[in-house]
């Protein structure tokens, strides 16, 4: 999956939402990263779509507004003009299918379109009609949906059957950006090229795993689409089952599209489900109350601006998994996410088994497990601990747990690609491995829905914690009733 920039066709890039959150955070700085590493070809064009009523040079100004806004670094001007005579703006009603004609004028025929969909997902059938009415859906062209892709099973198939319905699976490119992680890329190499690992990576040398996303920061004005999702919608459904599909994955035959997808659906069809049976002992859902991140006071969840006081909606998610199949029967998966917590973290933690026969155990009744640990932010790496000698000519048996780190910033000297700046490449490139195929996403609903139905025939209420800590209590139960605890609770 590496980079070629002297194989990147030139296109025109053409973002609906062009003044939204996600183009001014997360697009706009990675597509900027990527002019100043000499990604972009001379003749891309970067076309911002909306209802605003704009000019190339009005726009421009937004977007560098943005950069100063969001970039980490100060923008260098030489880089900076080169990107802005990229830039322009065509406005235009979403919602209004005969105006898909303009915009199809302000585009070259002779090169690959990519339409990039940062808007809220209610709104994605409508722009599938207006470009395959306009005519924009030729094979070359492509289009990214962000997540989430509806609410459940029947709202996510109905926006896959609007965007069929314009154009073929090859061209449709389903996000969801930690599959642009380095790190959790570096599954890939860490389970396959590693025999070391591949040999280990089941059943019989592995105990448990977890996954964790942990989050300091609360709605940050997302009210109106937090409060109709929750954290099982937001996270667990895309980021989460991903990334645990990465992890429990059968080797694929290959590392080509198909393949890897292939067994990505096959872990996803394994899950055991969670229903009204069993959803009281396998999955904990929580919200948060007033509290103090780093050391500032702040509000409960029904406290933010714009609440809904009575609302029901979970903020947190602990969930324990399980996958019925060869590899991985008996072996639990625990998932925990939620907004509002203790720090911001995403880790997946992987325990192996102790030997079946202790010969330290005259000097230890039991021995601290092995565990992998792959951080995929902030400090992005990999770590493993394992058991050595404590140097000395005395106590000759004495053990320490002893950490071997790669921290990919110390290891790696240039710079770290941001999971966007790889996804819109990939896009560019045309390939699809990083993206999300329409079975994944569907076979992830079904199961989450199961879950959200129990909980909404359970009707009870998502227990609550205190901002800055770890989540409910019972979250903590979740996991030592099985004998484990979740990594830093040791």
């Amino acid at each position: 999956m590496s980079v070629d920039n002297m194989a990147i066709p030139a296109c025109d890039l053409v973002i609906f939402g062009a003044k939204g959150d996600l183009t001014r955070r997360k697009l706009l700085p990675s597509l900027y990263q990527l002019e100043k590493s000499g990604y972009l070809p001379k003749e891309t064009k970067i076309l911002g779509v909306g209802r605003a009523d704009w000019n190339q040079q009005e726009y421009a100004k937004i977007a560098k507004e943005a950069l100063q806004m969001f970039m980490n670094e100060e923008i260098d001007e030489h880089i900076w003009q080169r990107f802005a005579n990229r830039l322009d703006f065509h406005k235009l009603d979403v919602n209004d299918i005969v105006a898909y004609k303009g915009l199809k004028d302000k585009l070259n025929d002779n090169r690959p379109a990519i339409f990039y969909f940062a808007t809220q997902s209610t709104i994605f059938g409508s722009i599938c009609q207006g470009l395959g009415e306009a005519g924009l859906n030729q094979p070359q062209n492509r289009i990214v949906l962000e997540k989430s892709l509806g609410t459940d099973l029947k709202s996510s198939q109905k926006i896959n059957d609007a965007a069929a319905s314009y154009f073929q699976e090859s061209q449709i490119y389903r996000i969801d950006h930690y599959l642009g992680k380095e790190t959790v890329l570096n599954l890939l190499a860490l389970r396959f090229a590693n025999p070391i690992l591949s040999n280990l990576w089941d059943r019989n040398s592995i105990d448990h795993v977890e996954i964790t996303v942990a989050e300091q920061v609360g709605i940050e004005g997302r009210w109106g689409y937090f409060d109709k999702a929750g954290q099982m919608r937001d996270m667990v459904q895309n980021h989460l089952l991903q990334i645990l599909t990465m992890v429990a994955m059968s080797p694929p035959s290959d590392i080509s599209d198909s393949s890897l997808r292939q067994e990505k659906i096959k872990v996803l069809n394994a899950l055991r489900p969670i229903d009204k049976s069993n959803v009281a002992e396998k999955a904990v859902r929580g919200q948060y109350t007033a509290g103090f991140i780093n050391n500032i006071n702040v509000p409960g969840y029904l406290e933010e601006d714009g609440a809904n006081k009575t609302s029901h909606t979970e903020t947190f998610v602990a969930i324990r998994v399980d996958i019925d199949n060869w590899r991985w029967a008996g072996v639990p998966f625990y998932l925990r996410t939620g907004k509002r917590l203790a720090t911001k973290c995403s880790e997946i933690v992987i325990y192996f088994k102790n030997q079946p026969i202790n010969l330290f155990k005259d000097y230890y009744s039991s021995l601290p497990q092995n565990k992998l640990t792959i951080r995929l932010q902030p400090d992005e790496g990999v770590d493993i601990e394992i058991l050595n000698k404590v140097p000395g000519l005395e106590n000759h048996n004495r053990l320490q747990t002893t950490k071997l780190d790669l921290s990919f910033n110390e290891t790696f000297s240039q710079h770290i690609a941001d999971a966007y700046e790889r996804l819109l490449l990939e896009v560019m490139h045309g390939r699809q491995a990083l993206f999300v195929h329409r079975d994944e996403v569907e076979a992830a609903w079904k199961w989450t829905d199961s879950v959200l139905n129990a909980w909404a025939e359970d009707k009870e209420l998502p227990k609550p914690y205190q901002a800055g800590t770890w989540g409910p209590v019972a979250s903590v139960d979740l996991i030592t009733k099985d004998g484990h605890s979740w990594n830093g609770y040791e």
